[in-house]
């Protein structure tokens, strides 16, 4: 489900790029998405899904069905009253938050740009009050082992903006307002698809105020650290944004697309994985198997290296062909490629990591621990943070081109910092107990991606082949390189003696 999702995500991409192309109006329509978005992750997606899932898991286990239903009623009317006032002053406010996001829109880019992105926002930030609701709906039917109807709800996104932008956009004076709309809609969409999932298990919330009791409130005490602990990324993009806007124009809009490509990986791999291992390993815990919850961290990882390194190794050396493919259509130019190319290698030299802090997070939420990753976020935060402003002025004083790609590479280190102090803490801890064979898969996994690496170096045509080439020779060359590259990594993986089935079992059992 989450596979297609983000293939109709890409598509959703393609549509855009083709449409509107990289400019000052995209730029504002990205920001007035990513407000909205940054949030809807910060507290849905991260801190409230963190926070909720081990206490829900903890009730199913160890309480009464009315009992767990008590606390659906009273989770869904504390959770729909505070993002009610939170989204009509998130409405009022919307050119403070443009200021706050995007200062250089007014500073650099002038009145009409802002005023555009205030005006955008009033349409998304809705969609943080619908989707948050979604996210606790998905929390519930994720706890119960139901996880394709949640999986599936991030297509309506893709399937309304698709729309917005073939049949409105065109008959709008601003055509990009039709996007914002969309955004509304989608949230709406996706929130009643959902409900009727709910009302399956037993589950459909009668929504009841309840920030007194001890349930609510013990969720509420863990998302407080967790706000920061489980959304460092998202402050880290939204940082990039604030100092991109200063930038060329163009330069939100070539980070969004290079972003986008990372998220594909990250999306399909270790997102799914992060929301099937969290319930488990909250389970575990609540049932007191230290053994268990190591063996589901240790498949995790394991997973994760089996598919970060190919997916970083490949985007590296696949950035623009993957940008040209993609996006090279319309109004979205060759300059466009060779710049969002800067910023999509440099995140993917951090895309390992990425995938990383999914698994090793969820180790401590489902523990109830919060304050550890939160200590490491901050550490990773401020990282990112000396670094973007080291890169950035660097870049822009010794005149090097595309300075916003030193707001991705400093994304990427700080996501290293992040996910090595996560690890190091959790084996301090005596948390995880790495299983036999880490050293040796190591090796294998190192071996097979310098092997994926010199296929794609040696074999792949330089992007001046890739500019010139119709729509369609560009997806068969496309699909022949990102294939060879999928079969050269798994046969250097079988010739250097890894049993795939092993690891499958692993997590199996």
């Amino acid at each position: 489900m989450t596979l297609v999702s983000r293939v109709l995500g890409l598509v959703r991409d393609i549509v855009l790029a083709r449409m509107f192309g990289a400019d000052a109006s995209m730029d504002a329509f990205f920001v007035a998405f990513k407000i909205p978005n940054f949030l809807r992750r910060l507290f849905a997606e991260g801190a409230f899904s963190q926070a909720f899932v081990p206490i829900i898991s903890e009730y199913r286990e160890q309480r009464s069905q009315a009992e767990v239903r008590q606390l659906v009623n009273r989770v869904a009317g504390t959770l729909l009253g505070v993002l009610s006032v939170i989204t009509v002053v998130g409405v009022l406010a919307s050119p403070v938050l443009i200021t706050l996001f995007a200062p250089g829109f007014l500073v650099k880019h002038g009145a009409e740009q802002f005023d555009l992105a205030s005006n955008m926002l009033r349409y998304t930030f809705p969609y943080l009050l619908f989707v948050s609701l979604v996210a606790f709906v998905a929390g519930i039917l994720n706890t119960y082992g139901r996880f394709a109807a949640a999986s599936f709800v991030p297509v309506w996104l893709n399937v309304v903006l698709i729309g917005a932008a073939l049949l409105v956009s065109p008959k709008l004076e601003q055509p990009e307002v039709a996007l914002a709309g969309g955004v509304f809609v989608a949230g709406a969409v996706q929130l009643l698809f959902l409900l009727p999932s709910l009302k399956a298990i037993g589950l459909f919330p009668r929504p009841a105020w309840g920030a007194r009791d001890a349930g609510v409130r013990r969720i509420m005490k863990l998302m407080l650290p967790g706000i920061l602990g489980s959304s460092v990324a998202q402050i880290n993009l939204l940082f990039d944004t604030l100092i991109a806007s200063f930038l060329v124009a163009g330069s939100v809009s070539w980070l969004y697309y290079s972003d986008r490509l990372v998220e594909f990986p990250l999306g399909v791999f270790a997102i799914a994985l992060s929301t099937v291992i969290l319930p488990s390993l909250s389970r575990s815990h609540a049932n007191g198997s230290s053994e268990e919850f190591s063996g589901t961290l240790d498949w995790g990882l394991r997973l994760v290296l089996l598919i970060g390194v190919p997916s970083a190794v490949g985007l590296f050396l696949l950035a623009q062909p993957l940008l040209a493919t993609l996006f090279n259509y319309g109004d979205f130019a060759s300059r466009d490629v060779a710049m969002s190319g800067l910023s999509l290698m440099a995140y993917a030299l951090g895309l390992p990591a990425f995938m990383l802090i999914k698994v090793l997070a969820p180790a401590f939420y489902s523990r109830k621990e919060p304050r550890i990753p939160v200590r490491i976020a901050v550490i990773a935060l401020l990282t990112n943070m000396v670094l973007n402003l080291v890169f950035v002025v660097s870049m822009v004083k010794l005149g090097i081109d595309g300075p916003h790609a030193g707001l991705a590479l400093a994304t990427a280190i700080a996501a290293w910092v992040n996910a090595g102090l996560l690890y190091r803490a959790l084996m301090t801890g005596k948390i995880y107990h790495p299983r036999p064979g880490w050293p040796r898969l190591l090796l294998q996994t190192g071996l097979a991606g310098a092997v994926l690496a010199a296929v794609l170096v040696w074999a792949v045509p330089g992007i001046g082949d890739w500019l010139e080439w119709t729509a369609g020779q560009r997806v068969m060359q496309l699909l022949l390189w990102v294939l060879a590259g999928i079969a050269a990594y798994f046969i250097a993986l079988r010739v250097a003696g890894l049993q795939l089935s092993s690891i499958w079992r692993q997590g199996h059992h």
